[in-house]
């Protein structure tokens, strides 16, 4: 599969003890002007592209893209998106292959793990056209 890399990749992001929690500072100069994908569980997840200002777009890597931001909440970073208004927060670390996301919205949720040397870019499709 295309993302294979990304699966080999997330299990080397495994951390070796608990990271302190990025701050908004932090997290964004690591993620200002990339396109990060995610893994969990040994599989693809995601992706998101991070722009200027706190802006993003984030993909299922299904094609369909969800523009969003970004903010500070406390320790963790909290998502909005256009389809979605309900923050989705998480908690953000360093691990020895990249980045370590928790959901803090909901704790039983699996971490997700940066995924590296995918070589590949976020595909977004265009709009729905017709019926």
């Amino acid at each position: 599969m295309r993302y294979a890399a990304l699966f080999f990749a997330a299990l080397s992001a495994l951390p070796a003890a608990a990271q302190d929690l990025m701050t908004a500072e932090e997290f964004d100069a690591y993620t200002r002007g990339k396109t990060l994908f995610y893994g969990r569980d040994g599989s693809a997840y995601g992706a998101e592209i991070y722009h200027e200002n706190r802006r993003v777009e984030w993909s299922f890597l299904d094609g369909e893209c969800r523009e969003g931001e970004w903010y500070q909440d406390g320790e963790l970073i909290c998502f909005v998106y256009e389809d979605n208004p309900d923050p989705q927060c998480w908690s953000f670390s360093r691990g020895n292959g990249g980045l370590i996301a928790r959901f803090e919205n909901d704790p039983r949720t699996t971490e997700l793990y940066e995924a590296r040397d995918a070589d590949e870019e976020m595909i977004c499709l265009g709009p729905k056209v017709g019926v």
